[in-house]
């Protein structure tokens, strides 16, 4: 293959990854963008292979082979609620392969641009820092998201000390490898302290903070990737790595906006202390919420179970219910209850109503998690409406259904000053008529605050327990 005919292709595929990127970013042609992006990427590795003459390799085919068969078992056996963690284990493993083609290129195995010693060295160290950098901060995610590492945001002792003595060792390595020939030096310090760097960066972000923090991670992985390519003078991995590099990054951005979170405030930790008591800051914006409907819950029932039964009959109103929201949330995807808030929907249009879903930005625990699990259960792709295209709507509708939403439906975020959330644009579940809330308690979400919304005495019914149960509740009030 001509130099020529292989910079072509180079341009060729990465502008088909780029656009698979811009077709995911919308719900109906995601599959389709996806789809695009997966088959440029593999048709990068046979070009690769074939211009590189690479081919002779016969253990190139045995660890793809392997690969496919990890992949193909992620695929099947992972379930949705686990989506989360997969993905930040992924971002994690192609840090792992970056920092692989830099070590090697730091010890001159598959170099090709000999001539520059220093370029290569720098590129190779800068490869295996961001790449170990991306491991260890997705392994942490990934055991936050699992439960298997605290959820709240761990903060040392002179915490903000000791990374920046970790972010000077690695700057210092990083211009230290141009003017040494001592690799394994350079590479056992670039090893370790990327490696307690990520450890150190991650494990402050809380819980609330996660999708924020994978999106930026998916980004490092981009970024460690280009860098690798740098190395090895490899164009396709650096234009490929710099999309994903890119992409990610916009992406952190879109997020933040959506939370209204600076990102070095979230990677310091400082979104997820708080200052005073989430119960007295809340107690101070309880006055705010505005009482609406005008239907007023007359007596309350607590069983045994904890649960509130409100005498008033759920099922008037909602059959007579003519334009309904449904807003999911995390408990949606912890309770598998997807497929029941699809027949929830087709029983309030078989009944004349017009169902609408509110997506939240950061609802879940990654960036479109909602999303995913309602095309899971074949939900219409034009139901799906974002935050600002729908939050003008709630003041007129009739019945909002929230399947375990917290956070992103606290009206706390607007007044309740010093707590996590608070600045987060919310969806204005709160001024909607009549609220059902199928939550499985009145704990405060991941962000630990208290939900005021709660406390209302009109228009609201407390559903509390598995939302399948809750929701299967509802849709018997049709019958």
């Amino acid at each position: 293959m001509s130099e020529t005919l292989y910079y072509i292709i180079c341009i060729i595929l990465s502008v088909a990854v780029l656009s698979g990127i811009s077709l995911m970013s919308k719900v109906k042609t995601a599959v389709a963008g996806n789809l695009l992006s997966a088959v440029s990427v593999l048709l990068g590795i046979v070009i690769t292979l074939l211009y590189k003459e690479l081919f002779s390799g016969w253990t190139i085919y045995i660890f793809m082979l392997l690969g496919i068969l990890i992949g193909s078992t992620f695929a099947s056996r992972v379930k949705m609620i686990e989506m989360p963690q997969l993905v930040a284990l992924l971002n994690g493993v192609g840090g792992l392969a970056s920092a692989l083609v830099g070590v090697l290129s730091l010890i001159g195995i598959g170099v090709v641009i000999n001539e520059y010693p220093i370029f290569v060295n720098v590129t190779s160290v800068l490869a295996i820092v961001v790449g170990l950098i991306t491991l260890s901060g997705s392994l942490v995610a990934a055991g936050k998201l699992h439960k298997i590492l605290p959820q709240k945001p761990v903060v040392w002792k002179k915490h903000s000390t000791i990374v920046t003595g970790f972010i000077i060792i690695l700057i210092s390595t990083i211009i230290y490898s141009a003017f040494t020939s001592n690799t394994l030096i350079v590479l056992a310090i670039s090893v370790v302290f990327s490696s307690l760097f990520g450890y150190a960066f991650a494990i402050r972000v809380g819980g609330a903070d996660m999708p924020i923090t994978i999106s930026l991670l998916n980004s490092l992985s981009g970024v460690a990737g280009a860098i690798a390519g740098m190395a090895v003078n490899d164009l396709m991995l650096v234009s490929i790595g710099g999309i994903v590099g890119a992409s990610g990054l916009f992406l952190t951005q879109i997020m933040c906006k959506a939370m209204n979170r600076s990102l070095s405030d979230i990677l310091l930790g400082k979104t997820s202390v708080e200052k005073k008591s989430p119960k007295e800051v809340v107690a101070e914006a309880d006055d705010t919420i505005e009482k609406v409907g005008d239907k007023v819950v007359e007596e309350v029932q607590q069983t045994e179970d904890n649960r509130l039964i409100f005498k008033r009959d759920e099922g008037e109103v909602l059959r007579a219910a003519k334009s309904v929201i449904i807003v999911p949330g995390y408990g949606m995807a912890l309770a598998q209850a997807q497929h029941l808030v699809r027949t929830l929907a087709d029983k309030f249009e078989e009944n004349g109503a017009e169902v609408k879903f509110a997506i939240h930005p950061v609802a879940g625990r990654m960036p479109g998690h909602m999303n995913v699990l309602l095309a899971e259960a074949d939900v219409p792709y034009d139901k799906l409406y974002e935050m600002d295209d729908v939050n003008e709507q709630f003041e007129e509708t009739d019945v909002v259904i929230v399947i375990g939403a917290n956070d992103v439906i606290n009206p706390a975020a607007r007044d309740a000053k010093d707590t996590p959330i608070y600045g987060m644009p919310v969806l204005n579940v709160d001024k909607a008529k009549e609220i059902f809330i199928c939550n499985f308690d009145l704990n405060p979400g991941y962000a630990g605050v208290d939900n005021p919304l709660y406390k209302r005495k009109e228009g609201i019914y407390l559903l509390l327990g598995d939302a399948k149960e809750t929701v299967a509740s509802l849709i018997d009030r049709f019958n």
